[in-house]
């Protein structure tokens, strides 16, 4: 039919200004006691990607967002993505140096801030090599700051010119890094739209959905609850910051029904006290960033009464589910990939393993980044090409599949102690060590051994102070196979973290194992 839409170029700026139309008055954004329509929202992605054209950032430019939880980096993420303009979400929790790494080696084009992380930019000088700078609540004085609200108010609010491109770049997102300077992690927004439609179908998402995200919004666990809430047209509700108490009253007060978590989060919702918390509204949680442990992944649905789905991926890409329909009978597993992606398990040699066999991960699909930016280096080291010439994305970790399909995470191909020509897998200890009702936390190091070559110790965070560390170590080998009994036990009084949730075994073996 003449004039007809052609829905086949449709992306996630056509979608927000879809619900800005046919959603108007639905409620889009919740922050404290800010709300946004979508009609509001529409319009506020609107005037910042007008502005943004106006500072003369245009298709392929990118811009550096370094900003606390908010309403404001919600809009200022997505007005980007309609200006073809793409973000470098920076965590907030590296050091200054680590920041003007990444905003020299993402070439940004120009710098959002908030607060006290606007002193930070200043601090660094890095601001002036990198254009504009566009501050929430900037420090008094100038200093060239263009306050964010007062700017985005000035901008109109009709569509943006330009029409965003399948090719453009979506974001380049930094990695958490293991050594040296994260990698940044390129998505189209093709790919961001194919995360947006997989994950809401993965994670029973719908128009209803009222999704809490209390996770720094930089991280991609974040992005992905933001988009497939975003669409589905549901609503997204912003923490500044996790509290176990701000967490509960956050579902009550808003009627969450979805939200994306990491495990130590859960593992302190759950030595909260519920009380007679009104948690029936939620629906739908997921658990992704590291492996959740098995007590905690039991009692969530037990206790808050909703379904756990936990997820494993990466942000370069590739990520299974375990439904709640397997959850009982396979929870000791990941799940399967979900529709649209492939996993092969590879031996050393880079030979498909047989099901049973432990081997490296490795996906297809298209979730997949686009590449490393500015690493072709760690993008082709990435890679594996199969026999047809496809290429498929390495993860680092190593799983074994059983009789059915279903994933089991064994541990990451780093982390894998050799000791006696023999593989030790940490993440084996560790949940022996976990079964101990005085250990809260563990991490399994290898640490050099001249007999052995490396030999594990074990890191422990206590309870409680009521077992010795030789009686812990007795109690965890009497329970393991004869390689891989551990050599050494200490107590510990934290485990480092990203702000992710995940264990820094890189500076645990920094610090242990030189």
């Amino acid at each position: 039919m003449s004039g007809a839409y052609d829905s086949s170029s449709l992306l996630l700026p056509d979608v927000i200004a879809q619900h800005g139309r046919w959603r108007a008055g639905r409620t889009a954004l919740v922050c404290g006691a800010e709300r946004r329509s979508w009609a509001e929202f529409d319009a506020a992605t609107c005037r910042i990607a007008n502005g943004l054209a106006a500072l003369g950032l245009g298709r392929g430019a990118r811009l550096a967002v370094l900003m606390g939880n908010s309403m404001e980096m919600v809009e200022v993420l997505f007005g980007a993505a309609r200006a073809g303009v793409s973000v470098v979400p920076i965590n907030l929790s590296i050091t200054d140096a680590a920041v003007a790494a990444m905003l020299a080696d993402s070439g940004a084009a120009a710098v959002v801030a908030s607060g006290e992380h606007c002193a930070r930019i200043d601090a660094i000088d890095a601001a002036a090599a990198h254009g504009p700078r566009l501050g929430l609540d900037p420090p008094a004085g100038g200093g060239g700051w263009i306050e964010l609200r007062a700017w985005r108010d000035a901008q109109p609010a009709t569509p943006p010119g330009l029409r965003v491109r399948g090719t453009d770049e979506c974001n380049v997102i930094y990695s958490s890094g293991t050594t040296g300077l994260p990698k940044g992690i390129v998505h189209d927004h093709a790919c961001r739209l194919n995360w947006a439609t997989d994950l809401a179908l993965a994670l029973r998402y719908h128009s209803g959905a009222v999704t809490v995200c209390s996770v720094g919004l930089y991280s991609n666990i974040m992005w992905a609850a933001m988009l497939a809430t975003v669409l589905v047209g549901g609503t997204i509700v912003v923490l500044a910051s996790f509290s176990p108490a701000a967490l509960l009253e956050a579902i009550e007060r808003h009627r969450i029904s979805h939200g994306a978590f990491v495990p130590v989060q859960l593992q302190r919702l759950l030595e909260a006290d519920l009380g007679a918390r009104e948690l029936g509204s939620l629906e739908t949680l997921m658990c992704c960033g590291s492996p959740l442990p098995l007590a905690v992944k039991r009692a969530i649905p037990q206790r808050l009464g909703c379904q756990l789905i936990e997820l494993y991926g990466l942000t370069e890409g590739l990520i299974t589910t375990l439904d709640p329909e397997d959850f009982e009978r396979k929870i000791e597993s990941v799940g399967r990939p979900i529709p649209g992606q492939e996993l092969l398990l590879l031996d050393a040699e880079d030979r498909p393993v047989q099901p049973g066999e432990a081997g490296e991960i490795v996906g297809l699909g298209r979730l997949t980044m686009r590449g490393y930016h500015n690493r072709p280096d760690a993008t082709q080291e990435a890679t594996w090409v199969d026999p047809q010439g496809r290429r498929w994305l390495r993860t680092g970790d190593i799983g074994r599949f059983d009789d059915e399909g279903f994933l089991y995470l064994v541990d990451r191909k780093k982390d894998m102690i050799l000791s006696g020509g023999q593989n030790v897998y940490p993440a084996d200890l560790e949940a022996v060590l976990l079964q101990h009702p005085l250990v809260a936390e563990v991490a399994v190091i290898g640490i050099p051994s001249e007999r052995w070559g490396e030999t594990p110790l074990a890191l422990v965070v206590a309870r409680e102070a009521a077992v010795g560390a030789d009686a812990l170590r007795d109690w965890a080998n009497a329970r393991l196979g004869r390689q891989q009994r551990i050599a050494a036990l200490r107590f510990v009084a934290a485990l480092p973290r990203n702000p992710n949730g995940k264990i820094l075994k890189r500076e645990l073996r920094k610090a242990y194992a030189p």
